[in-house]
């Protein structure tokens, strides 16, 4: 499912539907459709072709989220650039993805500037909010291409998005994501979460990252986005209140903010109906405060960016025990493999372990077919990547992920995969951080035929329970 159906999914119940809201304005499912054609235009009329790559350098906004729908009308492929990132490491991920085009704010010229000359390849520049003399506004950018051809087919396997993981540990890496593989990870989150009616989810996370793939399952429901351009947890309730939020994502840490705010006992929060937090570990004992506080809506997520979400996730409901009662046993948890996840513990040579195992088996081996791009001769930390055979008795075509052996019970049995994928902190979306940018590697795979990105992690273990 390419990334433009979800859109035309929601506009298909109704186009004059609010759809992306940012302040006191407000796009309708219609005018974000007309929008993506306009944007579509203008990289046909600037020369883009299908599956060329082109990035959006932006804090939240609701225009320059809408310009991803015109990308992939265009065939052409998402590439979200974290504006917190160096300049350096930016300049290098556009070299990476072989950008053509960039897309930015105002705010960000100073860093363009700063990187565009180092950047043979990209040749078209668009300014999101002002006109900066050769480089066009938005606005003069769409007008020059009134009436050109636009749509190109897309398939479900073409490369729909290329993300950079970051890089705490090393230099980052950029995953190649298929439109397939963004199905089914929306078809996860609509699976494993609670949506009832038409969802309104409040972004205050950036869009480059986990709270920008959450709002493709929530627009194929035809609910409303309400963007928030930086963080601000005062208006942040005060949105919940306004737009009766259903659905948000908050890591624990703005999660404790949110808690000691003094506002939060007389905010209305009774339209919520998930709030997911993740991409880090959050404290037991704060998260049974949330549940008091929140009420019985905390909802927990881990994936990667190489596993796009979920590779393990903890709805409301696994929350409580069958009385009613929190179930603070879990609450340490990383959660449940997700529906259509398999999670697996292996060792170097592909071998499906019990429980136990041997020191020589401690250490992460990745091996797959193919989806993070690297530079020849990347520094991979220390860490063995081989690339599977598409054949093979030991090493499957899909990706293997081999862990250190000993964990838990029940639904603690994903803690130390978590651990072990973060390298000391919770696996969120983008957190396998490895050094280097390397073409075949990524912690498991999603089950189904993504090609690219498939996601995620493997694990059964042999006697194992839920």
């Amino acid at each position: 499912m390419p990334l433009i159906e979800y859109l035309d999914k929601g506009a298909s119940l109704g186009r004059g539907a609010p759809c992306l809201i940012a302040g006191d304005a407000s796009l309708s499912y219609g005018q974000v459709q007309d929008l993506s054609w306009e944007v579509a235009r203008a990289l046909a009329r600037s020369g883009v072709q299908a599956g060329d790559k082109v990035a959006i350098l932006s804090a939240n906004d609701p225009i320059a989220f809408a310009c991803v729908f015109g990308i992939s009308r265009r065939a052409a492929v998402w590439c979200p650039v974290n504006p917190r990132n160096e300049a350096s490491e930016n300049r290098e991920l556009l070299d990476l993805f072989d950008c053509t085009c960039l897309i930015f704010q105002s705010a960000f010229a100073p860093l363009v500037e700063q990187i565009a000359a180092q950047l043979p390849k990209l040749r078209v520049l668009v300014c999101l909010d002002e006109d900066r003399g050769e480089i066009p506004s938005f606005a003069r950018w769409l007008s020059s291409s009134a009436g050109d051809e636009a749509a190109v087919g897309v398939a479900p396997d073409d490369v729909a998005m290329i993300v950079g993981t970051g890089g705490t540990t090393g230099r980052p890496k950029g995953v190649v994501l298929t439109g397939r593989n963004l199905e089914t990870m929306s078809a996860l989150t609509l699976m494993g979460y609670p949506f009832e009616g038409r969802p309104v989810y409040l972004a205050l996370a950036p869009l480059t990252h986990a709270a920008g793939v959450l709002c493709f399952p929530v627009l194929a429901l035809g609910g409303q986005v309400v963007v928030m351009p930086r963080p601000d947890l005062t208006e942040f309730l005060v949105l919940i209140e306004r737009h009766r939020v259903t659905h948000t994502f908050l890591p624990p840490t703005l999660i404790y903010m949110l808690l000691a705010h003094e506002d939060v006992a007389r905010t209305d929060l009774g339209s919520l109906q998930c709030f997911w937090y993740g991409a880090a570990p959050i404290s037991a004992a704060r998260l049974e405060e949330a549940i008091g506080v929140f009420g019985p809506v905390m909802a927990q997520l881990f994936g990667q960016t190489e596993a796009p979400m979920m590779i393990s996730m903890m709805p409301p409901r696994d929350h409580f025990l069958p009385d009613g009662s929190i179930a603070r046993h879990r609450l340490s948890s990383a959660g449940r493999p997700a529906p259509l996840v398999t999670v697996a513990v292996m060792n170097g040579e592909g071998r499906v372990l019990g429980p136990g195992g041997t020191r020589r088996d401690r250490r992460a081996q990745l091996a797959r077919d193919g989806g993070v791009l690297q530079e020849p001769g990347g520094d991979l930390g220390g860490l063995e990547i081989r690339v599977a055979p598409h054949r093979g008795h030991r090493v499957p075509r899909r990706g293997r992920l081999s862990l250190p052996c000993r964990p838990g019970e029940g639904h603690d049995h994903l803690g130390w995969v978590q651990r072990v994928l973060g390298r000391g902190r919770a696996g969120g979306h983008g957190t396998s951080r490895r050094p280097g940018l390397c073409r075949g590697g990524v912690a498991g795979r999603q089950m189904g035929r993504a090609r690219h990105g498939r996601a995620a992690t493997s694990t059964r273990r042999h006697g194992v329970g839920g």
